[in-house]
């Protein structure tokens, strides 16, 4: 027996095991609430994480809008109101936690989900992101899959909201 002869699989006829989904199957996939159309708003210092989140989310039917601080983030969720914001931690100006706090006490951003990012994956940072109220927590550097992970869990996880505006009557 050669030192070769460790390496040789055993040939076998039985097919070999097929992942259950290919990823155009996966894509295909009916989103709930995280459907082509929806609304994201990208706040963060980085061009670049900015530019690969829009690429990503984009080629996905989605749009969004950006924002290089957490003042003017937080100014365009009021004025587009997003359906889903990805949030980074550090920031010019005030921090990631502190727009959490923004937008978690005002009426019209409060139910929003949020998903924080940071390139340091500590533990105080994802227990201060919890306990402010972030929907989850992604560490840079990301994959697109664990991108579309995220946005399909934390928007499925929240109901669909119906607005209702003074022309709407509740029916009982």
């Amino acid at each position: 027996m050669s030192i070769f002869d460790i390496f040789k699989r055993p040939k076998t006829s039985e097919p070999p095991v097929l992942r259950s989904e290919t990823p155009a199957e996966r894509r295909a996939k009916p989103r709930k609430n995280a459907r082509p159309g929806t609304k994201i708003l990208i706040i963060d210092d980085s061009k670049t994480v900015c530019t690969v989140l829009r690429k990503m989310l984009r080629e996905n039917g989605f749009t969004t809008f950006e924002a290089y601080d957490a003042e003017s983030g937080i100014e365009v969720a009021r004025t587009e109101q997003p359906e889903l914001i990805f949030l980074d931690i550090v920031l010019p100006g005030i921090n990631g936690f502190e727009a959490l706090r923004r937008i978690r006490r005002d009426n019209d951003l409060m139910h929003v989900p949020v998903i924080m990012i940071s390139g340091n994956e500590s533990a105080t940072e994802q227990f201060y992101v919890q306990r402010i109220g972030a929907n989850d927590f992604m560490k840079k550097p990301f994959s697109r899959a664990e991108v579309f992970s995220r946005v399909e869990r934390v928007m499925n996880l929240v109901p669909t909201v119906l607005k209702l505006t003074p022309s709407t009557e509740m029916v009982r």
